[in-house]
């Protein structure tokens, strides 16, 4: 069994501060430590349950080198390997070789989302809203969406309340959660001690892929159109010229394409 374990620090326990998740910062070092942790709690999981070769892709944007390499090597699970991307959603090979499942660990809600932990989508500045097909979406949807086009299933989302709710109303009530913090507020929470969401984690892995039917692959849908409303008209300016892309309002862009992975990338990268 191939795994896929896809994740990103805002949704690990004890995680609350943006200092916690941003390169360079004093808090960052003990941000890695418990977002390592979780990752490897997964790794034991999905090892339980069979899987044969487990894949990690760091999915967090912590800025300078640490982008996307956020998570500490040396204290990483030996039964896995990860990959360092350049940029977001670059890294397709192991879904392109064919994936049984992917586990999404430390997952944040959507931009806007009442009492989500450090919620945003993408970028906390610059992007406001997100749609695919008309359902609004956040990080959890983009990666659901990319796993979804190789035709891989999401079983398990970790994360705070918020992000859960929002991943079990995207891809069905036969997903697994596993809720390690429950939000007070976007800079507050209220934890689950890290030992504890660990057994969380490894347990609901080891549930999640105990039968891989559960939770189709998640497709947004054919022909594809992905809105995408960001904060100020300059980030517009700069996609006018792309083949497939219409300005819509001044700071609104729509991506049309007979797929999402088309659409995506005719305005991602």
């Amino acid at each position: 069994m191939r795994v896929h374990i896809i994740s990103d620090m805002e949704g690990v326990s004890g995680i609350v501060k943006w200092e916690q998740v941003s390169g360079g910062e004093s808090l960052y070092e003990e941000g890695r430590k418990l977002y390592t942790e979780e990752i490897n709690a997964c790794v034991r999981g999905a090892k339980a349950a069979g899987a044969t070769e487990i894949v990690v892709m760091d999915c967090h944007g912590a800025g300078k080198g640490w982008t996307f390499n956020s998570l500490i090597p040396d204290q990483l699970d030996p039964d896995c390997e990860w990959v360092v991307q350049d940029e977001w959603t670059e890294y397709t090979e192991f879904l392109e070789q064919g994936c049984d499942a992917a586990l999404f660990v430390g997952m944040h809600a959507r931009a806007g989302t009442e009492l989500g932990v450090l919620s945003h989508t993408v970028s906390g500045t610059n992007w406001q809203n997100l749609w695919f097909n008309d359902v609004l979406v956040g990080e959890t949807g983009i990666n659901a969406a990319l796993c979804g086009h190789f035709g891989c299933p999401v079983l398990l989302v970790t994360g705070d309340q918020a992000v859960c709710a929002e991943a079990r109303e995207l891809l069905g009530g036969a997903l697994t959660t596993v809720e390690v913090k429950r939000g007070l507020g976007r800079f507050s929470a209220r934890n689950l001690p890290p030992v504890v969401a660990r057994e969380l984690i490894q347990d609901g892995a080891k549930r999640a892929l105990s039968n891989l039917s559960t939770v189709p692959p998640w497709d947004p849908g054919r022909p594809a159109e992905i809105k995408v409303q960001y904060s100020q008209p300059r980030d517009v300016q700069k996609l006018r010229f792309r083949h497939g892309v219409e300005v819509v309002e001044p700071r609104t862009i729509v991506s049309r394409a007979d797929d999402w992975w088309t659409a995506w990338r005719q305005f991602y990268f």
